[in-house]
């Protein structure tokens, strides 16, 4: 609950890294009190992730640099705090929850800072059983982390922060890597340990309306490493000023935009629960009867066709059982289903790093069955959720040349194709930097760039756009759009909702390795049949068509994205 007893509080403070030209955070002034979960959001490079730092210690006993100005952690001065003593009051659950496993199971990774305090054992089981109970983790203790899903990986480290009874949780990105429904499960569990624990909560996160889905105290809004805003969430989303900087706002806000709607505070916009409908629905129906729908596009050629694919893991249970559709050349295709469904296993039979137990793959009519991995490249590029495990050189031009330099393309191609994808993927400005460098979300857009480079028949890309600003997402899904505009055809791994109903006209819906559903987006995600097996969410759209009363969500949902790219268009023409 709420006091007035300040956790964090930042006093003109700023901050350089050593390896930086410039400062990072300027001017910050910023104080969070305790029992308060505040959301700070900006686009990359806007500082948000350093403050993030800052608070938990990695600045300045990781990450070195200097600092001006004071940062007090209940009232203690952070910069006589060793980043031992933060840990026991600050607990960081990062977005890659990979990288901070260190035990063979749930119950041993969960113990490990009661094994560094010496703690008895009796001890040590008694306070991982209650807080494993805490996150509702504790029926997996037994299972190795790496085994478990991803939402249950965020319980795993959550619960190795909590053993510590830490007063702060900081959460950096914590849907990053999540399905559409562990996600809101997340925000679910944050805000109930919020609210039983009386803990203070700093998130970090693109993702605003998923976050929303759960009530915030503040939103703070950084640029070029400065606090440009600082609001409850209803007067954030009625000022327009996240659109300023590039903040993608709630779909439901969008529509409501679209509709000639006037955003206040007074209609509480944070939450589609408290919207004041009574005020918005005559708008809404009236946009909706004068909005038009435009005919899907089609195309004849089949370039891609799968035909009741199986496949296993040491012949063990299948991973994907019979799976049949055809893909046709140009088109983008978002695919969709909870963590561990077989999407990315279905990826990896088309590009050949596996082959199916039974049925076939045909690429423009040719059965791959035999065709070499390399072969297929010349056709199919794929760019792993994961940037780690396709990245292979020190420095970025290098990393996206390679498979140009490979293939013996000239020098002089190599450097303009190069330059051509690092200015599409935003890295430009960083081509000579050492790749160890960036950020997460930098290195997802160089693997990008590195196959863009190729210009490949048909790109499968494993959520391309998690981690990434709205600027970022934008330029990337625009850039794709101009490439499938050329011929390209494209398919989409990706949890994220709001692209596949702004980019694509067709969802492949994978729910324990059987396809449960090929339709428009619209469909997929105003349909309970599907989205609860494939650990979907129904699109904020369909509950304000459902609360304004117009008879056909489906159809209002539908109109929404045409409209929406017919603005698109016009923007980018």
């Amino acid at each position: 609950m709420l006091n007035n007893t300040p956790a964090i509080e930042f006093s003109n403070f700023q901050f350089h890294y050593r390896s930086q030209e410039t400062p990072t955070l300027f001017d910050i002034n910023l104080t969070i009190h305790k029992g308060e979960k505040v959301l700070i959001v900006g686009p990359s490079g806007s500082g948000k992730s350093t403050i993030g730092h800052c608070i938990n210690g990695l600045v300045p006993h990781y990450y070195k640099g200097e600092s001006n100005g004071s940062l007090r952690i209940f009232g203690q001065d952070a910069a006589e705090m060793q980043i031992f003593d933060r840990s026991k009051i600050i607990g960081t659950v990062l977005q890659d929850s990979d990288g901070q496993f260190v035990g063979q199971s749930v119950e041993e990774d969960i113990a490990f800072a009661l094994e560094n305090d010496c703690r008895p054992q009796p001890e040590m089981k008694e306070i991982v059983q209650r807080v494993s109970r805490l996150v509702n983790i504790e029926k997996h203790l037994q299972h190795a982390p790496q085994d478990v899903s991803g939402g249950q990986k965020q319980r795993v480290s959550l619960a190795g922060v909590l053993v510590d009874e830490v007063q702060i949780l900081l959460f950096d990105e914590p849907l990053a890597n999540l399905d559409p429904a562990a996600g809101r499960l997340a925000m679910e569990l944050i805000d109930d340990l919020a609210r039983r624990t009386d803990k203070t909560v700093v998130i970090i996160e693109h993702r605003l309306e998923d976050v929303l889905w759960r009530p915030v105290d503040r939103i703070v809004l950084m640029d070029q490493g400065r606090i440009v805003a600082d609001q409850p969430p209803d007067q954030m989303l009625s000022s327009g000023i996240l659109r300023t900087y590039g903040i993608r706002e709630p779909l439901y806000v969008t529509a409501l935009s679209y509709a000639g709607v006037q955003i206040t505070p007074e209609l509480h916009p944070s939450n589609l629960e408290t919207l004041e409908i009574e005020a918005v629905r005559a708008p809404l129906q009236r946009w909706y009867a004068e909005a038009g729908q435009t005919a899907p596009v089609k195309t004849e050629q089949t370039i891609l066709s799968l035909q009741d694919v199986s496949f296993s893991y040491n012949d063990q249970r299948e991973v994907l059982s019979q799976i049949r559709f055809e893909i046709q050349a140009g088109e983008m295709t978002a695919i969709v289903g909870k963590n561990g469904a077989g999407k990315s296993t279905l990826c990896k039979l088309i590009c050949g790093f596996e082959n199916p137990i039974s049925g076939s793959i045909l690429m423009n009519g040719q059965n791959l069955n035999g065709v070499s991995i390399r072969e297929r490249a010349n056709t199919v590029g794929y760019v792993m959720q994961n940037p780690n495990q396709m990245i292979s050189k020190v420095l970025i031009r290098e990393e996206v040349g390679l498979g140009l330099k490979l293939r013996d393309v000239a020098p002089a191609e190599i450097d303009q194709r190069v330059d051509r994808a690092l200015q599409i993927c935003g890295l430009f400005p960083f081509r000579n930097w050492p790749i160890s460098a960036l950020s997460y979300g930098q290195k997802k857009r160089v693997t990008i760039a590195s196959i863009l480079v190729l210009e490949p028949q048909i790109i499968l890309l494993d959520e391309p756009t998690a981690g990434q600003d709205f600027r970022h997402y934008t330029e990337i899904m625009e850039f794709l759009q101009v490439l499938q505009q050329r011929g390209l055809t494209i398919l989409l791994i990706t949890h994220d909702m709001h692209l596949m109903l702004e980019y694509t006209r067709r969802a492949i819906v994978i729910a324990d390795g059987q396809l449960i559903c090929d339709d428009s987006p619209a469909r997929v995600l105003t349909d309970p049949a599907i989205i609860q097996p494939a650990s979907l969410k129904e699109t904020s759209l369909l509950t304000l068509s459902q609360r304004a009363g117009i008879g056909d969500p489906l159809s209002f949902v539908q109109r929404f994205i045409d409209y929406e790219r017919e603005q698109r268009t016009s923007c980018h023409p």
